[in-house]
């Protein structure tokens, strides 16, 4: 059910400069019905704040290439430095952020820390993100 149909042409408000191909309504439509039933079901604030994070986390091309490689196997801070040409301090750096943010875990072995991607979630992710890219959409 609509609520309400305003034809923009006609609406003195919405004097909006606008191309033939704007994907934009060309009348303003509110569905009622469809925004009380999909309100119910969207993500509390909290976890908004949270998801909004862990995408943040994962926009930095250092990280990614971090999890690029981690998406391969395991690696110890000083291989993972060489294998992407960083230093141990930014590699431990940015390892220490991917970490926060429950991307990565690590586990010590004497003096040596090797680092994984935290779960097979983290790395389902990794590859939907990289299928994305992928798909040759222009």
């Amino acid at each position: 059910m609509v609520d309400r149909i305003v034809d923009l042409e006609n609406n003195t408000m919405a004097a909006l400069e606008e191309t033939s191909d704007s994907p934009v309504c060309e009348v303003l439509c509110i569905h009622k019905e469809l925004i009380k039933e999909v309100e119910k079901t969207l993500i509390p604030g909290e976890q908004v704040n949270k998801l909004a994070e862990l995408f943040k986390t994962l926009g930095d091309p250092t990280r990614i290439r971090i999890m690029d490689a981690l998406a391969k196997g395991e690696f110890c801070v000083c291989d993972l430095a060489e294998l992407l040409e960083l230093s141990q301090s930014a590699t431990s750096h940015q390892l220490r952020v991917l970490r926060s943010n429950h991307l990565v875990k690590y586990r010590r072995e004497g003096k040596m820390v090797f680092y994984s991607l935290d779960d097979d979630h983290v790395l389902a992710l990794y590859r939907e993100g990289i299928e994305h890219i992928l798909e040759g959409r222009s």
